[in-house]
C-alpha cells in the first residue's frame, strides 16, 4: 500500500521547506473544549526495530480502545529510518487508519533522529494542542545535549513525552529518562517478549492524552504496569 505522508523532516529539506511545513501546521484550527485528544506516536524504524515495529503494529489499536470511553483520540504517526528520512503522517481517528499507515512502512538501516521527532512535536503543539508524545525505540545515537535542548523546547510547548525503551541499554535509559523528566512525562521499559507490557504502556499514554491525569489514574487503578507512569508525571 502506498502511504501518503503529511510532511517530510529529512535533512534534504531546506530551511524554507521546514518553515513552510511548520507554517502549514499552524493553519490547523485549535480544538474546541470538547475536541478529541491528539497524540503523536513516534517510532524508530531503523533496521533493528523490525520485530518491535511488528509488535507495535499489532498493539496500536489498544491506544484507541483506551481513549474511546474518554472522548476519543486522533493519532499522528512519526517515524525515522534510513539516511536521514523522518516523516509525519496526517492525524487519523481510528485504529484501522493508523494500522494502514504503519503497514505501508518497511524498516531500513540508519541512525536515530530523536531530536527531529521532538522538534516536530513542538511544531504540532504550537499549531493545536497535543496531549502527549509517545516514543518507542531502543537506541540513542545523537548528541545528548542537542536532544535535551529539543526536549526543553517541547516542554515549553506543553507536551509531555512518554519514552518507552525496548531493552536495557543504560545509555538509552538515561537519555529517555531525562527527556521524560524535562517534559514532565514518564519513562517505561519493555523487552521484545513483553507485548502485554507494551500494550499497557501505550494504553496509559493514550488515556493521558485523551483525558489527562484523571484518566491515567483510573487506568492505573486497574492495570499495575501503568502506575509507575502516573507516579512520574509532573504538572
Amino acid at each position: 500500500m502506498r502511504v501518503h505522508m503529511a510532511g517530510s523532516l529529512t535533512p534534504r529539506s531546506t530551511s524554507a521547506e521546514i518553515s513552510a511545513f511548520l507554517a502549514e501546521a499552524k493553519r490547523v484550527p485549535a480544538p474546541s473544549s470538547g475536541a478529541r485528544g491528539r497524540l503523536i506516536f513516534a517510532l524508530d524504524a531503523t533496521m533493528s526495530r523490525q520485530p518491535t515495529w511488528d509488535m507495535a503494529l499489532g498493539l496500536q489499536g489498544r491506544m484507541f480502545d483506551a481513549a474511546a470511553e474518554i472522548g476519543g483520540l486522533d493519532v499522528q504517526l512519526v517515524y525515522f529510518r534510513g539516511q536521514g528520512e523522518c516523516r509525519a503522517s496526517r492525524f487519523v481517528g481510528g485504529g484501522q487508519g493508523l494500522a494502514e499507515l504503519m503497514s505501508g512502512i518497511a524498516v531500513r538501516g540508519g541512525m536515530t533522529q530523536i531530536r527531529r521527532v521532538l522538534a516536530h512535536a513542538r511544531g504540532e503543539a504550537r499549531a493545536a494542542r497535543v496531549g502527549a508524545l509517545v516514543f518507542v525505540g531502543d537506541a540513542m545515537e545523537e548528541n545528548l545535549e542537542d536532544v535535551l535542548a529539543a526536549a526543553g523546547e517541547l516542554a515549553l510547548a506543553g507536551v509531555k513525552a512518554f519514552m518507552f525503551q525496548e531493552g536495557d541499554d543504560p545509555r538509552v535509559r538515561n537519555a529517555f529518562q531525562e527527556i521524560a523528566r524535562l517534559t514532565g512525562g514518564a519513562y517505561g521499559a519493555f523487552d521484545s517478549g513483553s507485548a502485554a507490557r507494551l500494550a499497557t504502556l501505550l494504553r496509559a499514554a493514550a488515556a493521558y492524552a485523551a483525558g489527562g491525569r484523571d484518566a491515567l489514574a483510573a487506568l492505573s487503578a486497574k492495570e499495575a504496569d501503568a502506575r509507575p507512569l502516573l507516579a512520574q508525571l509532573r504538572g
